[in-house]
């Protein structure tokens, strides 16, 4: 007997625009790619309390994705990194960001080398602030057709391109996946996490790519700019009685971010991540969050047809 799949509620996600970044990281094998890749998008689940957030994209060049060469030839990873465009200090914040994060977290990886991946104008010029590191040893060469700094440190040379570009993006696509139980709500949410983490031009940025912890914004208490979601919180059923929005069968709810570079990107993974988990046993349903397009008004319709035609 086949399983029978989660309900898909006609309804959509509410995703809002982003300044991105992208970056292309090398390293002599997998293992010290993953340690800069773990370092340089860590504390960057949500930007409530991150300074951006970021995630990987897709390994590329040897062991990854064949169709995208690396320009050293070594295994590498494309990262990016996101804060949101409703931000007034959006372009230094981003900067910010990525200068922090590549200069801590990459440069000091061993062996790691970092390369823009995103040929656009405006850009940073945040190689030559990196460069400092050098202490009046660094210089400006060409590397595998790269114009480039290097840096000498202790390992070795530190390179990296010299230009790094930013664009529009989006943020906050989103799937809240109903389960009878906390298991069936964490498998479903594997299997939809990894369905967006082989969508190339995306990323997740939560630990596993899961959240546990959606949130509303406000709170309470006037020092908190965002809690709990108490109305979808499964505990709270009995204690909020029709204010509730957990259904009667539902005990554990998962919840799924996805950003990526624009919104063809995020719905092509949204729709994969929700064939992917749909008949997951104990699955009940599949949702998302919105707020009548008071966050954001890029909308992904759980179901495509529902979607209103432009005129």
């Amino acid at each position: 007997m086949s399983q029978q799949a989660a309900i898909i509620e006609d309804t959509y996600a509410e995703a809002f625009r982003s300044l991105y970044a992208e970056i292309l990281v090398t390293a002599r094998d997998r293992k010290w790619l993953d340690h800069a890749i773990a370092a340089a998008t860590g504390h960057a689940s949500s930007t409530i309390m991150c300074d951006c957030e970021a995630g990987l994209d897709r390994y590329v060049g040897p062991g990854g994705d064949p169709t995208v060469p690396t320009p050293d030839g070594r295994p590498g990873a494309i990262l990016q990194f996101h804060v949101p465009r409703f931000r007034k200090d959006r372009v230094p914040a981003l900067e910010k960001s990525l200068l922090a994060r590549i200069s801590q977290n990459v440069l000091t990886c061993p062996t790691t080398a970092c390369f823009n991946n995103l040929d656009t104008d405006p850009y940073y010029k945040l190689g030559r602030k990196v460069a400092f590191f050098g202490d009046g040893h660094q210089f400006r060469a060409e590397r595998h057709d790269h114009k480039v700094w290097v840096i000498p440190t202790m390992g070795g040379e530190f390179v990296l391109d010299r230009r790094f570009g930013y664009d529009d993006g989006i943020m906050g696509g989103n799937l809240w996946l109903m389960g009878e139980t906390e298991d069936a709500a964490i498998i479903a949410a594997e299997k939809a996490a990894e369905a967006v983490d082989e969508s190339p031009g995306v990323i997740t940025t939560f630990p596993g790519g899961v959240a546990a912890s959606a949130s509303k914004a406000g709170s309470k208490y006037s020092f908190l700019f965002a809690s709990t979601y108490e109305k979808f919180c499964p505990t709270l059923r009995e204690k909020l009685g029709q204010e509730s929005g957990v259904p009667a069968n539902v005990n554990s709810i998962m919840e799924i971010i996805i950003n990526g570079r624009d919104l063809e990107n995020v719905k092509r993974a949204t729709y994969s991540a929700i064939e992917r988990c749909m008949y997951t046993p104990g699955l009940v349903k599949i949702t998302a969050g919105n707020y009548g397009g008071r966050l954001g008004k890029s909308f992904i319709y759980l179901h495509p047809k529902s979607a209103p035609t432009e005129e």
